[in-house]
């Protein structure tokens, strides 16, 4: 099995919970914002690990939730609905319940898409979420 190129059944799709897909969809999004980091020549800095911390905490996820859900197509919608709503047990610290279910649907969302093999939409999305970083070189 090519665990990076995962392919399920669309039953076998539909029986991941929500939280499922957050769990899967919060390893690609941090690979996506690594790899990102890398690739805007942070390689030179000595605190990759905190510029990485910095976009995958869940403030930052939250507020990229809203910058490209108005991008959003209608499965993708229901499954940010889906994920907004689940139940999490413990919350962060660092933010608040809504921002730790904006966190939620944003990894949800990029879990579903990574599941259908549409990188091509993970990686459009990816971009319109980092156009609106502040620190981007």
């Amino acid at each position: 099995m090519d665990y990076f190129d995962l392919h399920l059944t669309r039953e076998e799709q539909l029986s991941v919970s929500a939280l499922g897909l957050a769990h899967l969809g919060d390893g690609v999004y941090e690979l996506m914002v690594r790899s990102w980091l890398i690739a805007n020549g942070y390689s030179k800095k000595n605190n990759l690990h905190r510029e990485t911390v910095s976009r995958v905490r869940a403030p930052y996820q939250a507020a990229a939730l809203k910058r490209i859900e108005s991008l959003l197509e209608k499965d993708e919608l229901a499954v940010v609905h889906r994920g907004r709503n689940a139940h999490v047990g413990n919350i962060p610290k660092n933010a608040s319940r809504g921002e730790y279910a904006h966190a939620t649907a944003l990894e949800a969302l990029f879990g579903y898409l990574y599941l259908n093999g549409r990188r091509e939409r993970l990686n459009e999305l990816f971009d319109a979420i980092m156009e609106g970083d502040s620190d981007a070189t």
